[in-house]
């Protein structure tokens, strides 16, 4: 089985194909179902999935400076016109997220090196 983010990356490029439209809404049902999947066959979440799962709504919160309970396919579509544009949203922000996780680890590559 893929990671989520080859997954991601997937429908990204042929949403039609594995959630029938570009739509935030139905793009949410689809990882938390897999989240699910995974569970219930127990496969254990890999390192970037957890940290999708874990920390990827608490940054688009501290991104927007918000607080909520909502998921973070709530906070994107209130930012959205409309579902397609909330999925186009979800991805950029996605490689946002991504781009923080690659200089985090820069970062502490840098720092075991120095010690």
């Amino acid at each position: 089985m893929s990671n989520l983010y080859k997954t991601l990356q997937k429908i990204r490029e042929k949403p039609g194909m594995y959630i029938g439209k570009p739509s935030l809404s139905d793009l949410f049902m689809f990882i938390v179902g897999y989240e699910f999947a995974r569970g219930e066959l127990e496969i254990e979440l890999t390192k970037e999935e957890e940290d999708f799962h874990q920390k990827f709504q608490p940054w688009l919160q501290e991104k927007y400076q918000i607080q909520t309970v909502n998921s973070w396919a709530k906070i994107i579509s209130v930012y959205s016109v409309d579902e397609k544009e909330g999925f186009e949203k979800f991805f950029k922000l996605l490689d946002k997220f991504q781009k923080r996780n690659q200089a985090l680890e820069n970062q502490q590559l840098e720092n075991s090196i120095l010690v």
